[in-house]
């Protein structure tokens, strides 16, 4: 099952590539957000429906990093893309990142499940955009059927004071090589 997964999501995505790496970007895709804007100030949710967290809010005055992934508990997220973060969320924050974020199109229930079984409490917030609308108005959504259909594509972020200082989004939109925590320049 995980193969037919991976083929999908490869065969769905292949004919769109963006990658920014280091403030330069290659697309065949318009793509809102870039180096040197601002986040959008768009509600997420974190934990239950009732708790509204917003980004550009808390971004403000500080230094975080945002990273984005396809759906909670799927293979590469949750072997990969989240236990990176979490294991290296100490040093991102001895390097002056003040938190750490996830963000997927899943309810905020189901974020804060996955993150309770990762151990990313105090390490990594785990928040959902459960109609993708943050998503879509950074131009990051992607549409993966085989995944229930809108997800994000998988990207990493660092923010300054609410300005993206560093952008990286996956050539295939899914695949794990340019957002990992290892290419974080903090």
């Amino acid at each position: 099952m995980n193969q037919l997964i991976k083929h999908a999501i490869f065969v769905g995505e292949r004919s769109s590539f963006s990658c920014l790496v280091r403030g330069f970007r290659v697309s065949s895709q318009n793509m809102v957000i870039a180096v040197g804007d601002k986040l959008p100030t768009i509600d997420l949710f974190e934990d239950t429906p009732a708790n509204k967290v917003n980004l550009a809010k808390i971004a403000a005055g500080k230094k975080i990093v945002v990273f984005a992934v396809p759906g909670a508990f799927t293979p590469g997220c949750s072997k990969t893309h989240l236990p990176g973060y979490i294991q290296k969320a100490a040093d991102l924050k001895s390097k002056g990142i003040a938190e750490i974020f996830c963000v997927a199109i899943n309810d905020p229930f189901v974020m804060a499940a996955w993150g309770k079984e990762h151990g990313a409490e105090g390490k990594v917030r785990m928040l959902a955009d459960p109609a993708g609308q943050f998503t879509d108005a950074l131009e990051l959504s992607v549409d993966l059927p085989v995944l229930g259909g809108k997800r994000s594509k998988r990207y990493s972020m660092v923010l300054e004071d609410g300005v993206v200082k560093e952008l990286n989004v996956e050539p295939d939109n899914t695949g794990l090589s340019c957002s990992l925590v290892e290419n974080i320049k903090a």
